[in-house]
């Protein structure tokens, strides 16, 4: 199963990513060796992640959510936030 999945970087942006292994994929962002975005704005936190039923799903729904204004993506994020507190 893939992952969509939102990382909130140390300058308060958002990185947004797919992966079909989380843990071993926010390793790599934690050691810098993910993206070049995230490297350069260490600590990572991870915000949001939401499944994909594919990679094709996955990669469709990644290009959208980048696509998204800032707003947007917080207001999914507080979603997300809301309901694994409710868990």
């Amino acid at each position: 199963m893939y992952i969509v999945y939102i990382l909130e970087c140390s300058d308060r942006t958002y990185y947004t990513g797919i992966t079909n292994k989380l843990e071993a994929r926010l390793k790599q962002h934690q050691l810098g060796k993910a993206s070049k975005y995230t490297r350069s704005r260490l600590p990572i936190k991870l915000v949001y992640q939401e499944p994909a039923l594919d990679k094709s799903h996955a990669l469709r729904r990644e290009l959208e959510v980048k696509s998204w204004s800032r707003t947007k993506k917080q207001q999914l994020i507080q979603t997300y936030v809301g309901e694994s507190q409710n868990e």
